[in-house]
């Protein structure tokens, strides 16, 4: 019999298989070559969106925990803990992507150029700080999830067939999220200036080098496709993020999560982290060059 949760395998099992291969191109560039910048946060990205796409509307994290004689309670705050720290921490290296894009295509002159030389030497700090802000934040999923066990219990918002919501006091609700929103707004702020500013620069860019470069040549310029293919992760994340933050709010405002909308938001959380290695393979030229040589070898060896 047909089931909802069927919807989300074939976005789950996609966006698996896409991000896989670009993990494998990232670590052969980290390993082989001299990386970008980019290239370091898009590899720590593709990681986190293979885990997202692994937990993403509990499909497979679920399943393997059903397998082990593990308690309710525990798979649900391990379940929800693990998908609230990497949707924290997809959003955070989301936008650190933006920003280290707008960097390193902005002018020598320009404020924003004057960092260009301080970026690597602070990255590390800054993959520390996403790691150690996300995985804090999200510990009040601890407390706060736990197994279903009544249904007329009024203090409970079933979320699944075996998790619930549990009823916490107003303040400390208010403060949780508040904090997560804030967090949420600034970085989807962030993301939006940024990429603002990368198409200004683009604009400007392009009518300077129009009397000297054919405009195929412009298209085929790395930097506008890197910024072009940022561009679209950003809104397509600030696309997925409203719908998502939209569900979840009003669902806690009314303290009631219908089944269907509960798949929907599941669905949603699971197209990101799906057309995002999409997208990076469908713009990185690296990629497209590699793939065309590794057709012309298979042909040849075929024929």
């Amino acid at each position: 019999m047909f089931s909802l949760k069927n919807v989300l395998y074939f976005p789950a099992g996609l966006g698996f298989l896409a991000n896989m291969f670009l993990l494998c191109f990232y670590i052969f560039l980290v390993l082989g070559h001299r990386p970008k910048l980019t290239d370091l946060i898009s590899c720590q990205l593709t990681f986190i969106h293979i885990m997202m796409v692994l937990t993403a509307g509990d499909i497979w994290l679920t399943d393997l925990f059903a397998s082990v004689n593990i308690e309710n309670d525990f798979k649900c705050k391990a379940t929800f803990y693990i998908s609230r720290v990497l949707r924290g921490l997809s959003i955070c290296t989301t936008c650190l992507l933006s920003v280290v894009q707008a960097v390193t295509i902005s002018p020598n002159t320009s404020l924003l150029g004057k960092f260009k030389n301080r970026l690597k030497k602070y990255m590390i700090y800054a993959f520390l700080w996403i790691w150690s802000f996300n995985i804090s934040l999200s510990s009040n999923q601890i407390f706060y999830i736990g197994a279903y066990t009544n249904v007329s219990d009024t203090s409970q918002m079933k979320v699944n067939k075996t998790c619930s919501l549990l009823l916490m006091n107003y303040m400390i609700r208010g403060v949780i999220s508040t904090v997560a929103t804030f967090r949420d707004v600034f970085l989807v702020g962030v993301m939006v200036t940024a990429s603002t500013y990368m198409v200004i620069i683009l604009l400007r860019h392009q009518r300077q080098c129009k009397h000297l470069h054919s405009n195929s040549q412009l298209r085929a310029s790395p930097e506008k496709r890197a910024t072009l293919t940022i561009l679209l992760l950003v809104i397509s994340f600030v696309v997925m993020y409203w719908v998502d933050l939209i569900i979840s709010t009003t669902s806690l405002l009314l303290w009631k999560y219908n089944p269907v909308i509960l798949t929907v938001q599941k669905f949603v959380m699971s197209v990101y982290p799906t057309i995002t290695p999409l997208i990076q393979i469908s713009f990185d030229n690296r990629i497209i060059i590699m793939l065309k040589n590794l057709q012309s070898k298979c042909h040849r060896i075929c024929f």
